[in-house]
């Protein structure tokens, strides 16, 4: 272990820059890496307010920060695909390789699985950090740290698309206009669809949204007449829950069309009711996504191909040692903000 600075979430409401004893050791089939962006997931922040996201409780101090880009700056026996100097983001979550659901392909699910700021496991907001070499994925030339940063909430958006099991001209309705809304979007499009309309209250989101080719921005307010009339009454090919409100699936199950289905991201904070009746009538799949497996390469590959621009949805970009401030305007959840960044120093 190795005393460093790091941005470590104390306790609920409590964030301190300070130093922290982290491991630095580099070992077999492993890789540190010098830290350069990190974006503030939605999940950082609930647990700086919340102190808890469902089973998951800080209950010692922990280092915040999982979605991370940086350099790699030294490597561990046996590394081949990867040396000194390449520029990488890195997936999370580390799970049991031997695991039934790892040997199964679903390595995501993995109940044994670490994940940087999870409790207990320790985030990367700090100068280095020691990786797996086989989670760790080299970026081209032309992606930068800062869309690095933003391979792992676009993940999300791959594994959502991919679950809906998208075909080319498919119409996709997204409720939900934040960071994995509108990268759910995104993916949907680059996987074959030819329209996306996401909803939202926030205009402001909206109008980031729309500025993508393809989306159409809709008030939630007015989203079953829009979807009514776009599809002549037929209903939209998938629907992607991003909201995580509960009010949404009050009406969820009137936008797929008959034999389309639901993809559940985002996640409500308590129990739902939910329309079985109409679920079967209409024989809707309904699909969920926990995080991600086997999206890093393809995310990396759509963003070098210039198929995928997540540049515009990054807001603002804060200094390390501004970061108790980027958190607390992450705090604010500004109608405009989409994704905030934390760079580290060179």
């Amino acid at each position: 272990m190795t005393n460093v600075r790091a941005l470590v979430l104390e306790r609920q409401h409590e964030l301190k820059l300070r130093d922290i004893d982290l491991p630095q050791t580099v070992g077999p089939g492993e890789v540190r890496i010098k830290i350069h962006t990190v974006g503030i997931c939605g999940s950082d922040v609930h647990y700086y307010t919340h102190g808890r996201i469902g089973p998951f409780v800080v209950e010692a101090p922990m280092v915040l920060g999982h979605e991370a880009a940086g350099t790699v700056v030294e490597t561990g026996e046996g590394v081949e695909h990867l040396k000194v100097g390449d520029r990488v983001c890195m997936e999370p979550g580390i799970p049991d390789p031997n695991s039934r659901a790892s040997r199964l392909g679903l390595y995501n699910i993995d109940p044994a699985v670490r994940f940087w700021a999870t409790p207990p496991i320790h985030g990367v907001l700090t100068p280095y950090v020691v990786h797996p070499a086989n989670y760790t994925f080299k970026l081209p030339d032309n992606v930068s740290f800062a869309e690095g940063a933003m391979v792992e909430p676009f993940a999300v958006g791959m594994q959502a698309a991919a679950k809906a099991k998208i075909a080319p001209g498919d119409t996709a309705v997204v409720i939900g206009a934040g960071p994995i809304g509108t990268m759910v979007a995104i993916a949907a499009l680059a996987g074959g669809c030819a329209r996306a309309v996401v909803a939202d209250l926030a205009q402001p989101k909206l109008d980031i949204a729309g500025g993508y080719q393809g989306v159409i921005p809709v008030n939630v307010r007015d989203l079953a007449a829009e979807v009514k009339r776009l599809t002549d009454g037929w209903g939209a090919d998938a629907v992607f829950e991003c909201s995580g409100s509960s009010k949404a699936w009050e009406t969820l199950l009137d936008l797929p069309r008959p034999g389309g289905v639901v993809v559940v991201v985002g996640l409500p904070v308590a129990p739902i009711a939910f329309d079985v009746a109409t679920a079967s009538t209409k024989e809707v799949r309904i699909e969920t996504v926990f995080r991600y497996a086997h999206q890093y390469e393809r995310a990396i590959a759509l963003m070098a191909s210039g198929r995928v621009d997540l540049k515009p949805l990054i807001s603002a970009t804060f200094p390390f040692e501004d970061s108790i401030t980027a958190f607390d305007r992450a705090v604010e959840a500004r109608p405009a903000d989409v994704k905030l960044q934390i760079r580290l120093p060179d």
